[in-house]
């Protein structure tokens, strides 16, 4: 008998729920999608549901995207789930300080479809 095929779990993190539907839109045709509306609420849901990959936006209330990827890699459950930071704003110390943070890898909106997808498919390359 065989397997059925079960999609990669993405948890999408972003404040806008613009931002949130458009993204689930166009990722949930390769992906189960999971989503959070800041970084403590990504903290949460990361623990719970154990997505494949993180796509997280670095400005939002309550707790941001970095402390939240710092959390969430500093984790015993979340550790090895990679985080994909997305944000308007593509300047390098954010993309250090996401690094640093423990962030795989960084995407700056607006962001190509094809782009975002390539992202998320190298960051699940075992």
């Amino acid at each position: 008998m065989e397997q059925p095929i079960t999609k990669k779990k993405v948890l999408i993190v972003d404040d806008e729920p613009n931002v949130r539907r458009l993204s689930r839109t166009i990722l949930s045709k390769k992906f189960d999608i999971v989503e959070a509306e800041d970084g403590k609420q990504a903290v949460e849901i990361a623990n719970i549901q154990n997505p494949d990959a993180i796509l997280m936006d670095m400005m939002m209330p309550k707790m941001d995207g970095l402390t939240a990827c710092h959390i969430i890699k500093n984790g015993p459950a979340t550790k090895s789930i990679p985080v994909i930071m997305v944000t308007a704003i593509g300047f390098e110390l954010n993309i250090k300080l996401s690094q640093h943070m423990g962030a795989s890898a960084y995407v700056t909106k607006p962001f190509a479809i094809k782009d975002l997808f390539d992202k998320i498919d190298q960051v699940l390359q075992p």
